[in-house]
């Protein structure tokens, strides 16, 4: 279970993936410690006292949460009636949880016609990412998940060769090539796709909800949607602190990541893993069918969730050698990977900045 802190107080978040234990769990929001210029201090004195707000609920099937400051209660409470009425107009689209949404009825029938703008974009932004990353990143994946989901966990296809039947489904069923996208109509070229875009629509939900929020006049904020993004700085003026955890060890913490108007988003195998050993989990490599195990974890801190989103899971699955020119190709970021071992490097643009 993951633990928020800011200014003294305390909110608890979770996120679950059918009853499995996902990696938000660990992570930990903690304020930084720094001083404020006296000039900043003394004005801040004598300006009205801002109050916390927060929010908490689920996003795409995930504990979720926020938490901003504004001197005005009106306004905060009638942006937070926004906010979930937006949350739950996203969930109406994206949600793989809700048999009515838009992805389920495209994954269903194979074909939707009049779909949402921001399915058609993120479709599109995933199929940008594909090509991106050479393949390494795919939404067409779902049938993997339906396959490993009835093997290990309902036991309703339980396969002798589980390895060879993946490989299988995803020379068969997995290219992002055969997706098409038009204002009019979504269409698979082949029966038995699907498509998830959770490794994109929780990052670009987050940056929804964030510039909604910075255009309503919140200047601090803390938004977590499935992934980070902060507004400005911690009330008291100290940068926000993200702790995440140790890829080896689910009750400690690895690092913590300073954000400052930034995003973070984290991937790893540890989020949902199908049986005890981790081996076998939900990030696919779509080439070969089987979970990606290059590396333990990748943390990518950018200017907009939905990329940072979309590169931890390409990044993944395409391993640390191709990690600088994934970065290169999305200015303002960078990764830190967590290697099988435990070790971790931290990896700018073309250029590896550190080793630990």
């Amino acid at each position: 279970m993951r633990e928020l802190r800011t200014m003294g107080y305390d909110a608890k978040a979770a996120s679950a993936a059918g009853s499995v234990l996902t990696r938000r769990r660990a992570m930990r929001i903690v304020a930084a410690a720094a001083g404020l210029p006296l000039m900043i201090a003394a004005v801040r004195a004598t300006a009205p006292p801002a109050q916390l707000f927060t929010w908490q609920g689920e996003v795409l099937g995930a504990f979720s949460e926020l938490a901003l400051w504004h001197t005005d209660a009106e306004l905060a409470r009638r942006t937070i009636l926004k906010i979930r009425g937006e949350i739950a107009r996203f969930e109406r689209i994206f949600s793989l949880y809700q048999p009515d949404s838009e992805i389920s009825r495209l994954n269903a029938a194979g074909t939707l016609t009049k779909p949402a703008p921001e399915l058609r974009t993120l479709i599109e932004e995933g199929q940008r990412f594909s090509v991106l990353s050479d393949g390494a990143f795919d939404i067409s994946v779902q049938p993997l998940w339906r396959l490993y989901e009835a093997h290990f966990w309902s036991h309703s296809n339980v396969v002798d060769d589980i390895a060879a039947h993946a490989q299988e489904v995803a020379r068969e069923l997995v290219d992002f090539r055969r997706i098409e996208t038009g204002a009019a109509r979504i269409a698979f070229a082949r029966e038995g796709m699907g498509i998830t875009l959770n490794s994109l629509a929780q990052g670009f939900i987050t940056d929804a909800i964030a510039d909604m929020l910075r255009n309503e006049g919140f200047d601090s904020a803390m938004v977590d949607l499935g992934e980070f993004r902060t507004l400005g700085r911690h009330p008291d003026g100290h940068v926000w602190r993200i702790g995440i955890r140790d890829a080896l060890d689910a009750n400690g913490v690895a690092r913590t990541i300073e954000l400052d108007e930034m995003a973070l988003a984290v991937s790893g195998g540890y989020g949902t893993t199908f049986e005890p050993t981790g081996r076998f989990h939900h990030i696919f490599d779509p080439q070969t069918g089987a979970s990606a195990n290059k590396l333990a974890d990748a943390a990518v801190i950018g200017p907009r969730a939905t990329v940072a989103n979309g590169l931890a899971t390409a990044i993944c699955v395409a391993g640390e050698e191709r990690a600088s020119a994934l970065l290169a190709a999305c200015p303002g970021t960078r990764a830190i990977l967590t290697r099988m071992d435990g070790s971790s490097v931290t990896i700018a643009p073309a250029a590896k900045i550190s080793a630990a």
